[in-house]
């Protein structure tokens, strides 16, 4: 597979196809290309591990890890929609490293513990606490979406942010918050090595 080149920056073949799945089926929630960065390096920095996402769309987050795969990794991701998650499928039918779910974000549980999970979909808002738990200690955690917050206790629409507060200050995770746009960012954390695995 080719890459496409913009200025100094590369992008996956494979990020192009799910680009256009998502124009093709009007799905407008893809990550961002600098997060899409970020998702590469973290893939890459785990070449042995097992690599997750909750939240496929049309696979262009999918796309990105893939990018930073490992031979020796797997890659599995789960998206509620049949119809993109079936799209997405046949962008990587040809690498059995990767697997793609059709389905509740719970259907991850039974590939755990992660090495990498980028949680874009399912689990982020609605059981935190078990995200964490689905990492292997060492493992990192990207959640983006975030709108950079100049205070602390971080705030979102004048209220504080509990979600982004229980990342930021889980007492297993080391955790920062990056800003990927002058408008977005996303919480980057990893699991402290001797948490206890559930």
């Amino acid at each position: 597979m080719s890459e496409l080149i913009t200025s100094d920056r590369v992008v996956p073949a494979r990020v192009l196809d799910a680009e256009r799945l998502a124009a093709e089926a009007g799905f407008a929630k893809s990550c961002i290309a600098e997060v899409g960065r970020l998702l590469r390096t973290a893939a890459a920095a785990k070449p042995g591990g097992v690599v997750a996402e909750s939240g496929t769309g049309s696979g262009v987050g999918t796309a990105w890890l893939h990018s930073g795969l490992g031979d020796g990794a797997r890659l599995v991701t789960v998206e509620r929609d049949e119809e993109l998650a079936r799209g997405a499928a046949a962008i990587f039918a040809d690498d059995e490293r990767v697997s793609v779910l059709t389905g509740d974000w719970r259907l991850l549980e039974r590939h755990a513990p992660f090495d990498v999970f980028f949680c874009d979909g399912g689990g982020k808002r609605d059981d935190p606490r078990r995200v964490v738990e689905l990492l292997a200690p060492g493992g990192i955690l990207v959640l983006d979406d975030f709108t950079p917050s100049a205070d602390w206790p971080p705030r979102f629409e004048g209220e504080v942010d509990e979600l982004r507060l229980f990342y930021l200050t889980h007492p297993e995770l080391d955790a920062a918050e990056v800003l990927t746009t002058p408008t977005s960012s996303a919480v980057v954390a990893a699991r402290r090595q001797g948490a206890r695995q559930t």
